[in-house]
């Protein structure tokens, strides 16, 4: 009886402990950077005038999600799911991929070679033609 209960204190002793624990991906960069679009663009669901924005990502995070904020004019803030991310493409520079379709401009893609990953976005299926513009970024430390 009291090997049992030593096992099962040993059990939840260990199931605690894992549970406190730092996950690895907490230690990845927080992405931040800047962009500025020239014209309307479709982000999934949200659409976004021309201007200026910065956006955070945090690939720790458990909810996937990109905040983007309009920094000049109105300002406006926006929230977008990344669905899907790959390792970044070797590039020099940091990239917003958009797709053109008969609605209008879609974000397909944003390129982040320095942090070594590319999100990706839904885009309507249609015949489309891709464009890219640059973006600015900087990376800050996941605990601020």
């Amino acid at each position: 009886m009291k090997t049992i209960r030593n096992h099962i204190y040993a059990a939840m002793l260990a199931a605690s402990a894992l549970n406190f624990a730092p996950s690895l991906a907490s230690a990845q960069e927080r992405v931040h950077g800047k962009f500025t679009l020239t014209h309307d663009v479709r982000w999934e669901t949200a659409k976004l005038g021309a201007g200026d924005y910065e956006f955070f990502f945090d690939p720790g995070s458990g909810t996937r999600m990109l905040s983007l904020n309009k920094l000049s004019g109105t300002r406006a803030g926006y929230m977008v799911l990344v669905p899907a991310t790959d390792d970044g493409k070797s590039s020099d520079q940091s990239r917003l991929v958009l797709e053109a379709t008969p609605e209008g401009s879609y974000v397909s893609a944003m390129q982040l070679p320095e942090f070594g990953m590319t999100p990706h976005f839904a885009v309507p299926s249609h015949t489309t033609e891709r464009q890219i513009a640059k973006a600015v970024t900087t990376a800050t430390a996941s605990g601020q």
